[in-house]
């Protein structure tokens, strides 16, 4: 989640990233601007932990390796952000902090963060040139989406909600959806302010980018 206190910057990547490793917070950085995060709830946090779980799974013996919370991803020249999960299949060393080429991206939304999760971070990593998937979690109801693209294709979108499973990419396995909400207590139903449906949240996107 991302705290309302005052953005730091402008920063260059490297600036930001000398600044990072010698703070307590984690920030991220958007349009060459350092924002702080705040936590998580605990139900985020196990939301999180089931996926991981299941990529671990997906990538033994292969050549990907899934990563969970602390690791930085490059989105671009002036922004870089903290996914929940990353997978990277590219070659890189065991000390690195920064992901450059992640395969596949995982986020879970929260209250506040749900717009920048299918929004903001939507356009960021769908332009990475090596992503071949990134997977929006839904903190409050059984709802995943996936957006992914195969080599040589373009970006196509799936959902599943209540139940059902859907292929991994860049691992050799699926994700289903009593694995990603084990021993998750959904809150009560409440009417929210934004869009309920993935038609309704395309719509709003559209006509936020006009």
């Amino acid at each position: 989640m991302r705290d309302k206190t005052p953005a730091l910057g402008p920063l260059s990547i490297e600036e930001f990233l000398q600044f990072e490793d010698g703070s307590a917070v984690r920030h991220e950085l958007v349009a060459g601007r350092a924002y702080a995060l705040s936590g998580t709830t605990t139900r985020h946090n196990t939301i999180v932990a089931n996926i991981h779980a299941q990529l671990r799974i997906a990538a033994r013996g292969g050549a990907c390796r899934p990563y969970i919370i602390d690791l930085k991803v490059r989105a671009a020249h002036d922004r870089v952000y903290y996914p929940d999960c990353v997978v990277a299949c590219a070659p890189h060393s065991a000390d690195t902090t920064l992901i450059d080429e992640p395969c596949l991206i995982v986020e879970v939304t929260s209250r506040t963060t749900r717009r920048i999760d299918r929004g903001e971070k939507l356009d960021a990593y769908l332009a990475i040139p090596s992503l071949r998937g990134y997977l929006i979690a839904e903190h409050d109801r059984r709802h995943v989406t996936l957006y992914s693209r195969p080599v040589g294709t373009e970006w196509r979108r799936d959902e599943i909600v209540t139940t059902g499973s859907m292929a991994l990419p860049c691992l050799t396995g699926a994700l289903s959806l009593d694995d990603v909400y084990e021993g998750i207590e959904m809150p009560p139903f409440r009417v929210r302010e934004d869009p309920e449906s993935e038609a309704e949240w395309l719509e709003l996107e559209e006509l936020e980018r006009l």
